[in-house]
C-alpha cells in the first residue's frame, strides 16, 4: 500500500471531477482522513504535500497530531467524527476544524470553550440527511433554525455543512439536500463525498471531500 501514489490518484480525480462539473480547478479541498493510522504511516502523506487531515476520535488524535503538528506547524486537523460534551474542551485545543456540531448542547458546549480558550476551530454543523437514528446528526427539516440559533444566540461562525450519506442509498439525492439546505442558510461550504463517492459529490457542489481508505487503505483495527 503505496499512500503517495494513492494520493496523487485521488488528487487527480478530483481536478477529473472539477472539471466533469465546470467548476474551477483547486474548488475542491481534500481532507486526508488518517484515523486508525500510526504517525509512521501519516508522515509520508505530510511529506508529500498534504496540510489537512481528519480524525474521528479526539483521544486517537491527541496521540499521533501534537507530535505531528510540532514537526510541521502549517498541519490543519478537522474533526470528522462524533464529539462527546466530555471531550470538548480537548477539541477545542487540539482541531482546527470541528464539522460533526449535531446538537444543541454540542454547541453550547463548544461556545463555552471557545470563550475560555480564545481560540475558535472553524465549525461545520453535520446533518443527518437519510434520518437514520442510529446516525448523529441534526434532521433536515430542523437544520436552517440549528444554524439560527448557532449564529445569533450562541455567536458562533458556522462555515458550512457535511452529510454522511446512508451507505446502502444512492448517495445524489443526500447530496443535493445539503446543498439545497446550505443554500438556503446562506453557507457556502459542503463537506460531502467519501472514497466510494467522492466524484459523485463533487458534481453536487461538495467543497470538501473526506477521503481514508483510497489513500491509507484499509483501516486498522484497535
Amino acid at each position: 500500500m503505496d499512500a503517495t501514489k494513492n494520493l496523487a490518484k485521488v488528487l487527480a480525480d478530483i481536478a477529473d471531477a472539477e472539471t466533469s462539473a465546470g467548476r474551477p480547478a483547486g474548488s475542491v479541498g481534500l481532507v486526508a482522513v488518517s484515523k486508525t493510522k500510526p504517525v509512521e504511516e501519516i508522515r509520508p502523506v505530510i511529506a508529500a504535500g498534504r496540510r489537512v487531515f481528519g480524525e474521528n476520535r479526539v483521544q486517537e488524535a491527541q496521540s499521533k497530531w501534537p507530535q505531528l503538528k510540532a514537526e510541521t506547524p502549517d498541519l490543519e486537523l478537522h474533526l470528522i467524527g462524533p464529539l462527546q460534551s466530555n471531550k470538548t474542551a480537548d477539541a477545542v485545543a487540539l482541531f482546527d476544524v470541528i464539522q460533526t456540531v449535531d446538537r444543541e448542547k454540542i454547541a453550547r458546549e463548544i461556545a463555552r470553550e471557545i470563550k475560555k480558550q480564545g481560540r475558535a476551530p472553524g465549525l461545520f454543523i453535520q446533518v443527518n440527511t437519510g434520518s437514520e437514528p442510529q446516525k448523529a446528526g441534526i434532521e433536515p427539516d430542523a437544520a436552517a433554525a440549528f444554524v439560527d440559533l448557532c449564529r445569533s444566540e450562541l455567536g458562533l461562525t458556522i462555515r458550512g455543512l457535511m452529510c454522511i450519506p446512508p451507505f446502502d442509498e444512492n448517495p445524489g439525492p443526500h447530496f443535493a439536500l445539503l446543498a439545497n439546505i446550505a443554500r438556503e442558510a446562506g453557507l457556502e461550504e459542503l463537506s460531502m463525498g467519501m472514497s466510494d463517492d467522492y466524484p459523485i459529490a463533487i458534481a453536487f457542489g461538495a467543497t470538501q471531500v473526506r477521503v481514508g481508505s483510497a489513500i491509507f487503505g484499509a483501516r486498522n483495527t484497535h
